[in-house]
């Protein structure tokens, strides 16, 4: 079986330092049921292919006296030998990426750093997939991830047409991500779309999900076939991911069930509304300098992912009220199993963002990032006080929806918000007397700007704020 992947990045040999796999040399690796071999077809400036090529043994793949037999999708006596696993991508194919792409699953590259955080352009093609559900199935679960799909289904037999589809596509992906959020969507959907396991599913398979899906599997429109799926129908496992999902959700951002951001996601094969928000904010920070930081209302941790894989900043404090959302962040983050000097830079605090906190003074910069619409507005100056008046970051930044955007959201009515938590939604003037208030009150200067497509006639979906700390004049 076969998988290449592609990228126009220039130069585009750094392909090499991201999979940590030198485009000059053929590599193999042995695997439990065969053989995995990497090589590059193509690799210059302007292009370069790695190409993953997983040889498989039936004699191995139906294992020996003592051990559980794979799965196959054939049930008859020589199915164990005799099948399509060694030409159709599967479960052996998801296998093979996890052990010979294992850092750039992680994200890691000690060459390029900087690169493996970036999204860079991508093609992947698997030219033969079983896919049970057919090609419109392979759209649904890739296209809401960012991906441009084309999945053609291969005929029985070229010569006799009238025969029909097989059950098998030709797979082609193409989209702007980061390399590690590519192979992490292969590596849990090939197996979905197959939908059979070559393996034993244990209770460990929940957090390899999980780890695995971070970041998007907790707001796929088809999180619930995909679990099923990944877990082989295995109906406790399935339960038991599908509540971890749910406390991702509730967590963290507004749920793509029940919020209009979240449906955009699952329409729009491009960077989502959140996505874009967080690269604002982070945007922000790097421009301010600041190296310590404070994710004030953090949730379940999206943004303290992104805040601790970039090195500048050497101290992440994240602080919320419900300690079922600083549980949830602690899973995402997978403190447990950080190295201890990465773990040294995390910190998780419950906190109460209208209550002074003596532990949240002296930091670079804070990040209220979709926060203060939760807050009742009388709330508001507690806040006001707790934030900018005691703890006195030297950067503020700020998100909150423009409600003057929501008119572009189909089915969202009249009064009603995006998201049932939220105490109120701003009109860009709102949040700029807002911001101007706070600033002048708390000695700050401010800049206010949008995030996301804008309109001319209502403005960006999210507006954002970034108040520095004037200078202290002493006397």
């Amino acid at each position: 079986m076969l998988l290449t992947l592609t990228t126009t990045h220039r130069p585009a040999t750094d392909l090499g330092h991201l999979l940590v796999k030198h485009p000059d040399r053929v590599q193999s690796f042995d695997l439990p049921a065969g053989t995995a071999h990497v090589l590059y077809p193509e690799a210059d400036e302007h292009r370069c292919t790695a190409a993953l090529l997983v040889e498989v043994d039936p004699l191995k793949l139906g294992g020996g006296r003592g051990r559980k037999q794979a799965a196959t999708p054939d049930s008859f006596t020589l199915g164990q030998y005799v099948n399509d696993r060694p030409y159709a991508a599967s479960s052996l194919l998801s296998s093979a990426l996890a052990k010979v792409f294992r850092s750039a699953l992680r994200g890691e590259s000690r060459d390029r750093p900087e690169l493996a955080a970036t999204p860079i352009p991508l093609a992947v093609r698997v030219p033969v997939l079983r896919c049970r559900g057919g090609a419109e199935l392979a759209v649904r679960v890739f296209a809401p991830l960012g991906w441009t799909v084309t999945a053609t289904p291969i005929p029985l037999d070229e010569a006799y047409p009238e025969w029909g589809d097989s059950r098998y596509v030709d797979l082609t992906l193409a989209g702007t991500l980061r390399l590690a959020d590519a192979l992490n969507h292969l590596y849990v959907l090939l197996p979905v779309l197959d939908d059979a396991k070559h393996y034993w599913v244990a209770p460990d398979e929940v957090d390899k999900l999980l780890r695995a899906g971070a970041g998007w599997l907790a707001d796929h429109p088809e999180r619930g076939l995909i679990t099923r799926r990944y877990l082989a129908h295995r109906r406790a496992l399935a339960g038991e991911a599908l509540a971890r999902l749910a406390e991702l959700r509730l967590a963290d951002e507004p749920p793509a069930d029940d919020s209009v951001e979240g449906a955009e996601r699952a329409e729009a094969p491009r960077a989502s509304l959140a996505a874009q928000r967080r690269e604002a904010v982070l945007a922000a920070l790097r421009d301010s300098g600041a190296s310590r930081v404070l994710d004030l209302g953090c949730g379940g941790g999206a943004l303290l992912t992104a805040l601790v894989a970039d090195r500048r900043f050497t101290e992440v404090v994240g602080t919320d009220v419900s300690s079922q959302a600083l549980t949830v962040a602690a899973r995402r983050l997978r403190l447990d199993r950080l190295p201890e000097r990465q773990r040294d830079r995390i910190t998780l605090w419950q906190s109460a963002l209208t209550y002074r906190d003596d532990r949240l003074r002296g930091y670079d910069a804070a990040v209220l990032m979709e926060v203060i619409e939760h807050l009742d507005p009388p709330r508001l100056p507690a806040l006001e006080d707790a934030v900018f008046g005691h703890a006195r970051p030297g950067t503020v930044v700020v998100t909150t929806p423009n409600v003057e955007y929501n008119v572009r959201y189909e089915g969202l009515g009249a009064g009603r918000f995006r998201h049932a938590d939220h105490r109120f939604e701003w009109t860009r003037a709102e949040f700029a007397a807002w911001v101007e208030r706070v600033a002048e009150a708390h000695r700050y200067t401010a800049t206010i700007g949008g995030v996301g497509d804008e309109d001319p006639e209502v403005g960006s979906p999210t507006q954002i704020a970034v108040l520095h700390r004037k200078e202290e004049i002493s006397a």
